[in-house]
């Protein structure tokens, strides 16, 4: 299957270690490491779950990847957000559109605006969506900023999108990626499965551990300073959790004209591409689109204000990877990612 959703405002960079193992039905002690590859959504997956027996579940992990697509790609044009983007008010969204719309106006809430998928217009304009680029400057951001604000847009009971501008533009892409993630965890759920390790380009799920081996599941964070070289920052124990980072190291554009670098991740208060401090960060919740929102959102708020939210939820654990005014690197852990790492 040829998936065409793809993810250009958030770009993940955590890797688990166990995923370059690739097979199907590796027996071990009257155990079976099920294990799926492939690509999807713009990006690539690694499967593994553990059962009693050889399972094969490709089909039914295709047909989710392909619904997600179907409901949510900007890159297929008759996607139901493609439609609504056009202006359609007719379309009847299903419940995975509801689902990450409702949590996308919780985070846009909490995160006061800087997790927001209205700002699409933007992404097009700036060269990393399948619109059309435009060549920036202030009046063209001014004019683009009156079509962002998810305080612009609503779910109707009967389930429609209503939009105070037609020219409103959605892009969930820093969010469904771990909803895709997500989906997949409750289908295993659904047949049983206890022990897996779910990843789909970066975003992960783990539930309970790698009984076969008798650990727990290790995931790797790449140092966001070896650029294209893929060395790993911290390692983590991951159960019963999700985790997904975002950082600017890999994903930008050069102008050939001027050298100017303009970073993927955009400040939908300003409207322009967001050069930081912060170099990646790495959020762990209960779920993998919470923290794919969550992610992307402290890429683009300041450190203090990210730090803030960290500590005020009790759901959320953070790892920020920034630099200090004296151009050092720094590394800021809460207290639950410390208790993740692998000494």
């Amino acid at each position: 299957m040829k998936d065409l959703l793809k993810f250009n405002y958030s770009w993940l960079i955590a890797v688990p270690f166990l995923i370059i193992l690739v097979g199907c039905g590796q027996k071990n002690g009257g155990l079976v490491k099920n294990v799926s590859v492939g690509e999807a959504l713009g990006t690539t997956y690694s499967l593994i779950y553990i059962a009693d027996e050889e399972l094969d579940y490709q089909t039914e992990i295709d047909s989710i990847f392909k619904v997600i697509n179907q409901s949510m790609s900007t890159y297929i044009p008759s996607s139901d957000i493609s439609k609504i983007n056009r202006g359609d008010t007719t379309v009847v969204v299903d419940h995975m559109f509801r689902e990450v719309f409702n949590l996308s106006r919780e985070i846009y809430n909490a995160t006061e605006g800087y997790f927001d998928p209205t700002v699409g217009a933007l992404v097009n304009a700036w060269g990393f969506g399948p619109g059309k680029e435009l060549e920036m400057n202030r009046e063209r951001v001014d004019s683009l900023l009156q079509y962002v604000g998810f305080n612009k847009v609503n779910l109707t009971p009967e389930h429609k999108i209503t939009k105070t501008n037609p020219n409103i533009y959605f892009d969930f892409n820093a969010i469904a990626k771990g909803y895709s993630v997500d989906r997949i965890a409750v289908f295993l759920d659904s047949k049983g499965i206890e022990n897996y390790l779910l990843e789909v380009g970066g975003e992960l799920v783990a539930k309970g551990e790698n009984t076969i081996k008798k650990k727990q599941w290790v995931v790797a964070i790449d140092d966001p300073q070896m650029g294209w070289e893929r060395t790993s920052k911290q390692t983590v124990n991951l159960k019963d959790n999700a985790m997904a980072s975002s950082g600017n190291y890999r994903k930008f554009k050069i102008d050939p004209e001027t050298g100017d670098k303009y970073v993927h991740t955009i400040d939908p208060l300003t409207g322009f591409t967001k050069n930081s401090n912060i170099l990646a960060v790495t959020v762990v919740a209960n779920d993998c689109a919470t923290a794919d929102a969550y992610a992307t959102a402290f890429m683009a708020m300041d450190l203090k204000h990210s730090k803030d939210i960290l500590n005020s939820d009790e759901v959320l654990d953070g790892y920020i990877i920034y630099l200090d005014d004296a151009g050092e690197v720094v590394e800021y852990m809460t207290d639950g990612f410390k208790a993740m790492l692998i000494k």
